[in-house]
C-alpha cells in the first residue's frame, strides 16, 4: 500500500475523515477475542479502517445481523465442481466464501503446467481470492497414463507468483517415508512454503517419518483416533465435508478452544449441485453449530485458523487494517448469508452473486485435451480363446463399485461368452468396462468387468476419471459403448448416457475434458438430467458418474482398471483379466 493510501486509512480509522462505506449496527463475530460485540465496520478502499462508531460516504444498516470474516476453503479441487474457475468463484461467493486454496491436481494431470497456469490466469476474473498450491503428484501412479509429468524443476517457476502458497497434498506418502529422490526434491523446493499432506491411515513411525519431512497438514482423517495421533505429531488437521467424503461429525469432538488453531474446514471435492443446494464452507459452519460447537469457534475454523496456517496475514478476521473480505449472516443458527464483501465491494447479496459472469475469450481459452486413436466398436471386444471345445469359460477378475465410496471390492466370476468373446451379463450385474488413453492417441486400452451399476442396457462414459482422466466407459454392449466414447471425443470431453444407439443425455466439459464453460445453474440442470438418464438404464447408484470417475484411480481400493490394464491395488501391479 502506498504511503498516501496508508495515511488516508489511518485518518479514517482515527475519525478524521469519512469512510468509503460503513456497515452500521452489526454484531461483529470476533474470532480473535472469541466474542460477539456490537459496532460499525468502517471500510476504506479494500481494507477495514476501524470498528466502533463511524461516518461514511455510503452506509448499510445491518439491523443486528452478524459480520463475520469472509470464509476460507483450506483445500479444494475446483475441477470437481465441473465449473470454470470464475463460475466456481461466483457460486461460492454467494455462500460467503471469499478465499479458496485450490489444488489444480486434475488440470495438471491433463494439461501439465498449462493446467496450473490456466487456474492462475482465469482466477483474475474471479470475485474472490483464488490461491494455488502446486500439484505434487502428477501423475499419481506409474500404472496409469496421465497427460503430463511434473518434476520439481517444472514447479519451481511458479513459486515466484504471489498467489502460489506452496506444495499441495503429498499423496505419495510411501515415496516420502522411503526417501524417494524425486519426491523429496519437490518438498525441498517448497521448504520455505506451506506443504500439505495426504496420508490416509498412516500411523506410527511411518507417520513420524512423513511429518519429519516438513509436511504440515492432513485432510484424510476419517476417525478421531487417526486425527488425534496426527495432531500429536504436529500436523494441522483439515476437516473435510465434500460430496463423496464427509468427516466433520467424526472429527469435530477433537476441536476445543485450545486446539482450534490446528483445525480448518475444507470441501476437497464438491459437486455443483450440492454447492447450489447446501452451500460450501457455510454448510460446514451450520452443521458444526448444529452439533453443539460455539458459533465463534466454528467461524474461527472457517476463517482465522486457515488464514494463520497459510500465512494470509490480512485475512481471516474483522479487524482494523485487514482486507475487507466479509460475510454477513442473518443469524448464527441457520447461518444464511445475506451480504458478501470482497476487497470492500459487495459481491453477493441474498444468495446471489452480484458480479457479472466473466467473458473469458483469448487468454482464458484452453486447447482441446481429448486426443484418442480412431475408435470403433471392435476396440471394445474382449477376446476369449478356449483351449478346447469342451472347456468351460474361464473365471475373470471383477471390480466391485460401492455406493458413496472411492475404493472397491473384488471377486472372481465365470464370465459369459459369445462367438469367442467375453460379454456383459445384465442378469448377474456384470458390465464391461473400458479405459482408453486420451492424451496422446497411443491406442492403449484397458478392458475388464465391473459389478455394482446394475445397468440393464446401454452405456455411460466420462472423460473425468481420476487421476489420469482417460476416457472411461461402462456398458452392456459394444455398439453403445463405442457411440458413447465417440460422442465424448466430439464434445472435447464430458459425460454421456447412451442406449440402443441414441444419446439420452450429455454434459459437455470442453475445458480440459473436466469442466464446463456454462453457468452453474445450467450445468446443475444438465447433470440432473444425466443422472435420470442413467437411472432409466437400471442404474441403482445415487451418483453413478462420481463412482465411474474413481474406477481408474490405481492407488485406492482393491482392484481398478487403467489404460494400462487391470491393477491389483494391494500389490500395486498389473494382473491379467483371466484369473490364474
Amino acid at each position: 500500500m502506498p504511503t498516501h493510501q496508508l495515511s488516508d486509512l489511518i485518518d479514517v480509522a482515527a475519525g478524521r475523515r469519512p469512510a468509503d462505506l460503513v456497515l452500521r449496527n452489526g454484531r461483529i463475530v470476533n474470532v480473535v477475542s472469541n466474542e460477539i460485540h456490537e459496532g460499525d465496520v468502517a471500510i476504506f478502499g479494500e481494507r477495514i479502517a476501524g470498528i466502533g462508531r463511524y461516518e461514511g460516504a455510503t452506509s448499510i444498516d445491518l439491523q443486528g445481523r452478524y459480520v463475520c470474516p469472509g470464509l476460507i476453503d483450506a483445500h479444494v479441487h475446483i475441477e470437481s465442481s465441473m465449473l470454470s474457475v470464475p463460475e466456481f468463484a461466483r457460486t461460492v461467493a454467494a455462500h460467503g466464501t471469499t478465499s479458496v486454496v485450490a489444488d489444480p491436481h486434475e488440470f495438471a494431470n491433463v494439461m501439465g503446467t498449462e493446467g496450473i497456469s490456466y487456474v492462475l490466469r482465469t482466477a483474475k476474473y474471479a470475485p474472490i481470492n483464488v490461491y494455488v498450491m502446486l500439484s505434487s503428484c502428477v501423475p499419481a501412479s506409474p500404472l496409469e497414463s496421465a497427460g503430463a509429468e511434473l518434476t520439481a524443476e517444472d514447479l519451481e517457476p511458479f513459486l515466484g507468483n504471489p498467489w502460489v502458497l506452496g506444495l499441495a497434498e503429498m499423496m505419495n506418502y510411501p515415496g516420502v517415508v522411503h526417501s524417494q529422490g524425486e519426491v523429496l526434491e519437490k518438498i525441498i523446493a517448497c521448504r520455505n512454503r506451506v506443504i500439505d499432506g495426504h496420508a490416509p491411515s498412516l500411523s506410527g513411525q511411518p507417520l513420524t517419518a512423513y511429518v519429519a519431512s516438513g509436511i504440515m497438514s492432513d485432510h484424510e482423517c476419517i476417525t478421531a483416533n487417526e486425527a488425534a495421533e496426527k495432531l500429536r505429531q504436529g500436523l494441522c488437521i483439515m476437516i473435510r465435508e465434500g460430496s463423496q467424503t464427509r468427516n466433520l461429525a467424526a472429527l469435530l469432538p477433537l476441536v476445543t478452544a485450545a486446539t482450534a488453531d490446528r483445525f480448518m474446514f475444507c470441501t476437497d471435492d464438491k459437486d455443483v449441485r450440492e454447492l447450489l443446494s447446501e452451500g460450501q464452507i457455510d454448510h460446514m459452519i451450520r452443521k458444526a453449530i448444529g452439533m453443539g460447537m460455539p458459533p465463534t469457534l466454528a467461524i474461527r475454523l472457517a476463517t482465522h485458523s486457515t488464514a494463520r496456517y497459510f500465512g494470509m496475514r490480512q485475512l481471516g478476521a474483522v479487524l482494523p487494517g485487514y482486507q475487507a473480505d466479509l460475510a454477513v449472516f442473518d443469524d448464527l443458527k441457520n447461518c444464511r448469508v445475506t451480504e458478501v464483501f470482497h476487497r470492500g465491494s459487495l459481491v453477493a447479496e441474498n444468495g446471489r452473486c452480484t458480479v457479472a459472469a466473466a467473458q473469458q475469450e483469448g487468454r482464458g481459452a484452453m486447447r482441446s485435451s481429448v486426443n484418442t486413436h480412431w475408435i470403433a466398436a471392435t476396440d471394445f471386444a474382449i477376446k476369449h480363446e478356449p483351449a478346447g471345445s469342451a472347456e468351460k469359460p474361464p473365471a475373470v477378475h471383477v471390480i466391485h463399485v460401492m455406493e458413496n465410496r472411492i475404493d472397491t471390492e473384488r471377486s472372481i466370476e465365470v464370465a459369459a461368452t459369445r462367438n469367442g468373446e467375453f460379454v456383459a451379463d445384465p442378469d448377474r450385474d456384470l458390465a464391461k468396462m473400458i479405459v482408453i488413453e486420451r492424451h496422446r492417441a497411443s491406442g492403449e486400452i484397458g478392458r475388464a468387468f465391473v459389478r455394482g451399476f446394475n445397468l440393464r442396457s446401454g452405456a455411460i462414459a466420462s472423460t473425468v476419471a481420476h487421476d489420469a482422466h482417460n476416457l472411461i466407459i461402462v456398458g452392456m454392449n459394444d455398439d453403445d459403448m463405442a457411440l458413447a466414447a465417440i460422442h465424448l471425443v466430439k464434445l472435447h470431453g464430458g459425460l454421456v448416457v447412451v442406449n440402443k444407439g441414441r444419446i439420452l443425455a450429455d454434459v459437455a466439459l470442453p475445458i480440459a475434458g473436466l469442466v464446463s464453460d456454462q453457468p452453474a445453474e445450467k450445468v446443475s440442470e444438465k447433470l440432473t438430467t444425466l443422472a435420470d438418464a442413467a437411472k432409466s438404464l437400471g442404474c441403482t447408484l445415487d451418483q453413478p458418474f462420481m463412482a465411474l470417475s474413481f474406477l481408474s484411480l490405481s492407488v485406492i481400493g482393491k482392484l481398478k482398471l487403467t489404460n494400462q490394464g487391470l491393477i491389483d491395488v494391494e500389490k500395486f501391479e498389473r494382473i491379467p483379466l483371466v484369473a490364474q
